[in-house]
């Protein structure tokens, strides 16, 4: 009874946290987009919003929404690209905060598992970005494409029948809490050198048998812990597209709305099929980028 009341407090903690952090992206975007408002770029609400659904869409599927809405806003030329780190940054902390909020909410996972690994990649993104600052990118990216390969391999394989894998378990302990915390450390640095979190994490939380759709809570919630600090650093220095972000946060928070009820109403089954199919892609984006990288010096 003790130790319910305690995994409650601890949620009930995690989720206020969320809701200050998405108030207070939320104050300084309004401030800023109001101070300047009769200074805004020449884009398109309709086509940044249209941008913005799509993008997080995906992103509560977790295939991700920086690469989506990257090409997107270069294809609709709807911001400078100098402009577009800061854009991304600033429009999705508040749906990306909405994501953690809702799959905390409706994914049962341990309260201490999630602490932990989100602290984890916080405290990684922090302290671990000087760090991988100096590693080379392309071969971050072929060893992380390789090793969600190998992952992936793994899953299908589990999938078939042909090896045991998997689990549903809701939380970690012992060795295995300590080897996730460690591993979501490193995936919270490498997010500094624009590796994503999403797709190794799920690949983590399989490894160690835990359910697919723990991952889904225990990913957003690490995003959501980093995004809305990083993104007040674009607002101060005014390195962002304001009506595309501005935008990009409204149709958001909307598109996560529904497809965390597509998420939720996904059979397990469906949703392991799901997981596999985003780290295969999420693997190939990132060797395609690091054998490009390492032709470059060649062409």
């Amino acid at each position: 009874m003790h130790v319910l009341k305690f995994d409650l407090y601890m949620i009930t903690i995690i989720w206020v946290v969320f809701l200050l952090l998405a108030c207070w992206i939320g104050i300084a975007l309004f401030l800023d987009f109001q101070k300047h408002r009769h200074n805004l770029e020449n884009n398109s609400w309709t086509k940044t919003g249209f941008i913005g659904f799509v993008g997080n869409f995906f992103d509560t599927l977790g295939i991700g929404s920086f690469a989506i809405e990257t090409a997107l806003l270069k294809f609709m030329k709807q911001s400078e690209d100098r402009l577009i780190p800061g854009t991304l940054n600033v429009g999705n902390a508040i749906p990306t905060v909405a994501q953690a909020i809702i799959f905390i909410q409706i994914v049962e996972v341990e309260p201490l598992t999630l602490v932990l690994m989100v602290l984890a990649s916080g405290a990684g993104a922090v302290l671990g970005a000087g760090v991988v600052a100096k590693l080379p990118e392309k071969n971050i990216r072929l060893t992380m494409g390789v090793a969600l390969l190998i992952t992936a391999s793994f899953m299908v394989a589990t999938k078939m029948n042909w090896i045991e894998g998997g689990g549903e378990a809701i939380g970690l302990e012992g060795s295995k809490l300590v080897f996730a915390v460690v591993v979501n450390f490193i995936l919270g640095a490498l997010m500094t050198a624009g590796i994503g979190l999403y797709a190794p994490c799920m690949a983590l939380v399989f490894a160690l048998g835990m359910s697919p759709t723990v991952a889904f809570p225990i990913m957003m919630g690490s995003c959501a812990f980093l995004m809305p600090v990083a993104s007040l650093r674009f607002i101060k220095e005014g390195a962002y597209n304001r009506r595309a972000a501005f935008a990009i946060s409204i149709t958001g928070v909307i598109a996560v709305l529904i497809a965390a009820f597509v998420v939720k109403s996904l059979p397990l089954d469906t949703l392991r099929w799901l997981v596999i199919v985003v780290i295969i892609y999420t693997a190939t984006v990132m060797l395609r980028a690091g054998l490009r990288t390492t032709a470059a010096p060649n062409s």
